[in-house]
C-alpha cells in the first residue's frame, strides 16, 4: 500500500509552520491528526476518569460519518489502540475508512490489557504483543500497520524484548514504523538500541508540560512527537487570559490557538485531538492554518510557564 499525501506548507519559511511531517523520515502526515480514543461508548457515558472506553459507539453510522468527515477536512493520521473498546475502535476505523485506506496513515497500539472497564494493565510479553498485532492487522483490514506503538512499557519484561517483538513484526513486513507511548528520554534511548523508533506519544499540552525533555530530544533526533490530550489548556485559558487574547487576535477559538501553539512549538509535533462533534473536528483541523507570531507564541508560553494544572484524566484513562 502507498500513501499519497500531497506535501504542502504555509507561505512562511520557518519549519515550525510546515503542515506536513514525515514519520520515520519518509511517511508524510498532516500535522493535526485524529485521536479515536473517545469515539466509543454512548454519548451519555461518564466523562473524565470514569469514561469506560469499553464498547463500540452506540451510533455507529454517526461515528463513521465523523471519521469520513475528518478525511474530507484533510486529516490523514488516525490514532487508535487495540485496548480501545476491546478492538472495536480499530474495526470502526477500518469500516469507515477502508475505501480510502491507501491515502491514510493509521497508528495503533498494543501492550495493554483491559480486564474490566476501569483497568488498563501493561502486558509486554513478546508473544502477546505479536499476537495482538496480528489481531490488529485483521481488524484494520490491512497487511501492514503504518505505525505500531508499544502502548505502555511493562516493568516486568525487559524493554529490549518488548521492542524486539515489534521489531520482528517490522522485519516480517507487518509493521512499517515503531512507536512508544508515555516514555522518558532514558527509556526511548534504551529502546532505540533494539530498533529504530519513529514516534513517541506522550501526554503534553499547555497545562501539562512534564515531557519537555522528551519534546526536545525527539526534535533533535527527528522522531515524531505526538501529544495526546493536546487541547487541555489550564487556568491561563480563562476568558481574560493570554490564550483568549491571542485567539481573539487571530479570529480563532482558544482550542484552535492551543493547537497552533503546539504546532509552533516544534516542527515534529503532531497533535491528535479527538472529538465526537463534526463542528469541533472542523475547528481542530482549521488550526493547521493558524500562524502565531513569535510575540504571540511567547505570550502564551509565559502564561503557561508554571501552570501546574494536570490535563485531568490522561494517565488514568489509559491513552
Amino acid at each position: 500500500m502507498t500513501n499519497t499525501v500531497q506535501e504542502t506548507t504555509t507561505e512562511a519559511t520557518t519549519p515550525q509552520l510546515s503542515r506536513v511531517f514525515r514519520i520515520g523520515g519518509e511517511l508524510p502526515v498532516r500535522r493535526i491528526g485524529y485521536g479515536a480514543m473517545r469515539l466509543t461508548d454512548s454519548p451519555d457515558a461518564p466523562g473524565g476518569m470514569a469514561t469506560p472506553i469499553w464498547t463500540a459507539p452506540t451510533d455507529r453510522a454517526e461515528a463513521s460519518a465523523l471519521l469520513r468527515a475528518a478525511v474530507d477536512l484533510g486529516v490523514n493520521l488516525f490514532d487508535t489502540a487495540d485496548a480501545y473498546a476491546l478492538g472495536a475502535s480499530e474495526e470502526l476505523i477500518a469500516e469507515a475508512l477502508h475505501p480510502r485506506r491507501d491515502d491514510l496513515v493509521v497508528a495503533t497500539k498494543v501492550g495493554v490489557v483491559r480486564p474490566s472497564t476501569t483497568e488498563w494493565v501493561p502486558l509486554g510479553h513478546p508473544a502477546y504483543l505479536r499476537q495482538q498485532a496480528e489481531l490488529s492487522l485483521r481488524r484494520l483490514r490491512t497487511d501492514r500497520i503504518d505505525l505500531l506503538y508499544l502502548h505502555r512499557i511493562d516493568p516486568n519484561v525487559p524493554l529490549a524484548e518488548q521492542v524486539g517483538a515489534l521489531a520482528q513484526l517490522q522485519q516480517e513486513g507487518k509493521v512499517r514504523h515503531i512507536g512508544l507511548s508515555e516514555v522518558t528520554v532514558a527509556e526511548l534511548t534504551e529502546a532505540r538500541r533494539t530498533a529504530p523508533i519513529a514516534a513517541v506519544q506522550n501526554v503534553y499540552n499547555l497545562a501539562t508540560r512534564g515531557h519537555e525533555e522528551v519534546v526536545a530530544h525527539t526534535a533533535a533526533e527527528g522522531i515524531a512527537f505526538v501529544p495526546y490530550f493536546p487541547v487541555a489548556t489550564g487556568s491561563h485559558a480563562r476568558q481574560d487570559g493570554p490564550l483568549a487574547e491571542v485567539a481573539a487576535e487571530l479570529g480563532a477559538t482558544p482550542a484552535q490557538t492551543a493547537l497552533a501553539w503546539l504546532l509552533h512549538r516544534a516542527p515534529h509535533v503532531l497533535p491528535i485531538p479527538g472529538t465526537r462533534s463534526v463542528a469541533h473536528l472542523a475547528e481542530n483541523a482549521a488550526a493547521l492554518e493558524l500562524v502565531l507570531s513569535d510575540e504571540q507564541f511567547a505570550r502564551i508560553e509565559r502564561a503557561a510557564a508554571g501552570d501546574g494544572e494536570a490535563a485531568g484524566d490522561a494517565e488514568a484513562a489509559g491513552q
